[in-house]
């Protein structure tokens, strides 16, 4: 389930971020902990190795080499190749949510737009909102593992009410060898027609609004398709992986404390624990495994989109829309402000003081009491050119 932590970090405290550098689910250490293990016990090994195991010409050759490599790791521009990336996926990740097919717009103007309070056009609303539905769930069954999960098979989709038996044999009856996701679509156009032709949709303009948020509907589906088909170019993916997991191999020798009495210049100190290192592979790999977390978010990962929640809720809230809130108001009254040319909606006492602040209204508004004060001061000062100035200003003003 997607890790939520807004309401925590709704007011800026001091050390109001330290908390959430406590959670467990959805964190750093969860997905790193890992591989942060594998490195340090590495280390470790190659360090009492050295320290321990090696003769002194073999220890005078490894530290040769740990100069090396420590001086050509700079060569690999880190901060730039997993900046660039996490940037493209982070960018990625949102514009895939937003392509999620959502129902609202459309139950709208399903609801106003056609008409009939009887079976027949109880039926009709019903039947294209299932199928707008069932279109969105074919595309996230198609894409989504937690969803595939759940309606593993067509069986599944019947059992759950999204489609007739009759539906499904006409569905798998259109032989295609693409993706049929855009089939309840068509249906929904379909039925459209019907009811343009039956009177039950008015006029034109409302069956044209009708068709084009289907189409919007229907074009995140295909977009959302499309993302799943066109990942991030994998030659990308493989040089930002190489780049990170060679950098800390070529780190696990060229970081290590060498003999101080050797004199190299920057190993004056042996803390035996590489405490940046650990910090930079911290701060390194973790950017990756943010990229890695965030490329697919249709899985089952614990910041990945709840899909199977979407569709309870957009199922649900459809149905609802279109047939028990068809042609449902509330009795008409006046409101509280009816004779109040002013209205000011009341503050609770927690709001009252502090968030209640005057409305602004811009800032040149004090200017001209700054004006009428200098003019002020210049007759007080008896300068004859002034007073003529803030007199020649009167006149104008008169």
């Amino acid at each position: 389930m997607t890790v939520t932590y807004t309401a925590r970090v709704a007011n800026a405290r001091f050390c109001g971020f330290s908390k959430l550098l406590l959670a467990w689910k959805g964190s750093i250490y969860k997905v790193l902990y890992k591989e942060f293990l594998a490195f340090f016990v590495l280390y470790a090994a190659i360090s009492i190795t050295y320290r321990f195991f090696l003769y002194e010409d073999q220890k005078r050759y490894f530290e040769k080499l740990a100069i090396y490599c420590n001086h050509y790791a700079s060569l690999i521009p880190m901060s730039f190749v997993l900046g660039f990336y996490v940037t493209l996926i982070v960018n990625r990740w949102w514009n895939q949510y937003t392509s999620i097919p959502l129902p609202d717009r459309i139950m709208c103007v399903l609801s106003g737009g056609l008409q009939g309070n009887d079976e027949r056009g109880r039926l009709l609303r019903r039947s294209m909102m299932r199928y707008a539905s069932l279109s969105a769930l074919l595309i996230l069954r198609s894409v989504s593992t937690a969803v595939f999960k759940r309606f593993p098979t067509m069986d599944h989709v019947v059992e759950a009410g999204f489609m007739t038996r009759e539906e499904r044999k006409k569905f798998e009856g259109l032989h295609s060898p693409y993706n049929k996701y855009w089939i309840p679509c068509v249906w929904f156009t379909n039925l459209a027609a019907v009811a343009r032709c039956e009177g039950r949709i008015r006029d034109d303009h409302t069956l044209k609004l009708l068709l084009e948020e289907l189409n919007a509907f229907r074009g995140k589906c295909s977009l959302l398709f499309h993302y799943d088909m066109v990942s991030v170019p994998l030659v990308y993916t493989q040089v930002v992986t190489l780049a990170v997991y060679s950098f800390f191999l070529v780190c696990l020798i060229g970081r290590q404390f060498l003999d101080p009495s050797q004199g190299y210049q920057g190993h004056d100190l042996d803390l035996y624990v590489p405490i940046f290192t650990l910090l930079q592979f911290f701060f390194y790999a973790g950017w990756l495994k943010v990229a890695e977390q965030l490329i697919n978010p249709f899985g089952e990962d614990d910041d990945d989109f709840e899909t199977n929640w979407l569709i309870d809720r957009n199922f649900q809230v459809s149905m609802m829309a279109v047939d028990e809130m068809y042609g449902d108001l509330p009795v008409m009254e006046r409101d509280r402000y009816w004779n109040d040319s002013n209205p000011r909606p009341p503050y609770t006492a927690a709001t009252l003081f502090g968030l209640r602040k005057p409305s602004f209204q811009g800032s040149t508004f004090d200017m001209a009491a700054g004006g009428q004060s200098s003019c002020n001061q210049m007759k007080g000062g008896g300068g004859s050119e002034g007073t003529g100035g803030c007199g020649r200003m009167n006149k104008i003003r008169q």
